[in-house]
């Protein structure tokens, strides 16, 4: 539940610093006061999106932050899964704007985004409006509400896994269809082109020996001529480097007994000879081989010209990628051949999870009709408690296609008298009934959905008198049930019953307008809420008034 709440330099607030109680408590004050500035506070610790225009004239950053009590709400998952420090008793949630247009979020000091402050919000505040009376008309949230009350949150969970499996299944089966036919339209150009690259029996490396080969070709003469004078340098009898070796070693084996020296130089003079001779026959065995043949010249270009003209006709710069794109072209052949058992795969997946889908949304629409009935009796109920004893209520579920909630259609129907047959609620539905019955609805889930704190704002529009103090027994009986119930109202009956009184208050400063929030005293309440019958001439009968009200309450 929310414990306080600290708002400096919002809009037209200076400092608010206010700590708030358990169980139904009231704000209220004149139109104009700043009630809905708070509530504007409120909703940027939910997460909702700012503007640099709520800082305050003159300040440079505005400062929001709540403390909440978490003990009775197991939400120690939500900071365990986020890293974030629990701490149940005083949880922080703050939130910073400034005038350059920067705006920080903060969970008990640890810096956060702004969705992770918005998931962590839904779950401790639920601020209803007067603009949420409008949900009360959509579908979405007609089936929600059912689904609430009916506790599908599990089963919901479990449809929607198999349904986003069903979706990306029948997305593959339309893309694999798509990709079939234009194959099968290309299928002659594709089977031709596989062809040609495959009668070339492309090999990696080839083109680069090739062009190796046709180089010596084309230089057989220099490479003769030169292998022939490299040959005769190592090996001709008068000044070959093999036969001045061979000198060499003689002359010095001649010595080896008498100079110790020369046994080490004629074993390097030996290794030396070694490598000379085979180099020498190296030379010899290749400039034997190196001949000038036609007909190998002329199919090693003939050989180069097809590959060449593969790679210009394909746009590819190498063998190794007319060998891939050879592959792709046999991929998408057997893709072809086998495109008929891949759908026909695909299709009983499909199947199968469709039927999977079929069963989870008949246990949803069974769940939803079940729970139906109980809320229908509820509402009737409720509502009768609040002026509307000829009501007719149903809820009316409808099998459809399926859908990301099941295959079920929901629809709240309305009448306010017997006689009157019923419609859509939206349709027939004054404003104070939706009042009314938005109020019977969140009765109801609240005691399915254990929100820390509920703020309703001027829940209250259309209804007066009786109706307008049921309706504040039932806020106080929403706020018994470890709840905490805030209501923002205009009406006294609805005022005397609260267990902590607010007023919002605007005055004139030397710094201009600035809006105010008090905790009231006894002696503070009869006065305010005899200022709320009366007007601004508070009289002796309006104050006694207001005393039998908080008399009452």
């Amino acid at each position: 539940m929310l414990k306080r709440l600290y708002i400096k330099n919002f809009t037209l607030i200076d400092l608010l610093d206010m700590e708030f109680e358990t169980g139904f408590s009231v704000i209220t004050g004149e139109t104009g006061a700043g009630k809905s500035i708070i509530l504007g506070a409120i909703g940027l610790l939910l997460g909702q999106r700012a503007d640099t225009k709520s800082i305050k004239q003159g300040t440079d950053r505005c400062v929001i932050e709540a403390h909440f009590n978490l003990e009775k709400y197991k939400m120690k998952e939500f900071f365990e899964r986020n890293d974030i420090d629990y701490d149940a008793q005083d949880c922080i949630v703050r939130r910073e704007l400034t005038a350059a247009g920067k705006s920080r979020a903060f969970i008990n000091d640890t810096p956060v985004s702004l969705s992770l402050l918005k998931e962590l919000g839904e779950q401790l505040v639920d601020v209803h409006s007067q603009h949420q009376n409008l949900l009360l008309g959509k579908q979405d949230f007609q089936m929600e509400v059912v689904d609430i009350l009916a506790e599908n949150q599990t089963l919901l969970g479990d449809y929607a896994a198999q349904y986003e499996r069903l979706q990306k299944k029948q997305h593959e089966l339309h893309e694999l269809e798509e990709q079939i036919r234009q194959n099968r339209q290309n299928q002659d150009f594709i089977q031709f082109q596989y062809n040609e690259l495959q009668d070339a029996q492309l090999q990696e490396g080839e083109l680069e020996e090739l062009e190796q080969q046709r180089d010596m070709m084309a230089h057989s003469e220099d490479i003769k001529t030169s292998l022939f004078t490299a040959n005769n340098c190592l090996t001709a009898e008068e000044y070959g480097t093999e036969p001045q070796l061979r000198k060499a070693l003689s002359a010095l084996n001649s010595i080896c007994n008498i100079l110790p020296e020369a046994t080490a130089w004629t074993e390097r003079i030996q290794a030396c000879y070694i490598e000379v001779k085979d180099l020498a026959q190296d030379m010899e065995y290749q400039l034997s081989n190196v001949e000038f043949d036609p007909a190998e010249q002329e199919q090693i270009e003939k050989r180069l010209d097809t590959l060449y003209s593969l790679q210009n006709k394909h746009h590819v710069d190498t063998v190794a990628e007319l060998i891939e794109l050879r592959n792709k072209y046999a991929a998408q052949l057997q893709d072809m051949e086998n495109g008929d058992e891949a759908l026909d795969t695909l299709r009983n997946e499909i199947k199968q999870l469709h039927d999977n889908c079929e069963k989870l949304a008949s246990k949803l629409s069974q769940k939803r009709q079940k729970a139906s009935t109980i809320i229908e009796k509820q509402m009737h109920e409720r509502l009768t408690a609040l002026g509307m004893p000829k009501l007719q209520f149903k809820i009316s579920i409808n099998t459809t296609t399926l859908r990301r909630d099941g295959h079920d259609e929901v629809a709240f129907l309305f009448s306010a008298n017997t006689s009157s047959p019923l419609q859509p609620i939206a349709h027939v539905a004054s404003g104070g009934e939706i009042a009314r019955i938005m109020l019977s609805l969140k009765a109801m889930i609240s005691g399915a959905v254990k929100l820390p704190t509920i703020i309703f704002d001027e829940i209250d529009t259309g209804v007066s008198g009786k109706i307008a103090e049921r309706m504040a027994e039932i806020m106080q009986e929403m706020g018994d049930k470890d709840r905490q119930v805030i209501s923002i109202t205009h009406l006294p009956q609805i005022a005397a019953l609260g267990t902590v009184h607010y007023k919002v208050s605007k005055q004139e400063s030397t710094q201009g307008t600035i809006s105010k929030m008090q905790r009231l005293n006894e002696e503070e309440r009869v006065n305010e809420i005899a200022q709320m019958l009366s007007g601004s001439d508070v009289s002796e009968a309006a104050i006694a008034n207001a005393r039998q009200l908080l008399k009452h309450s």
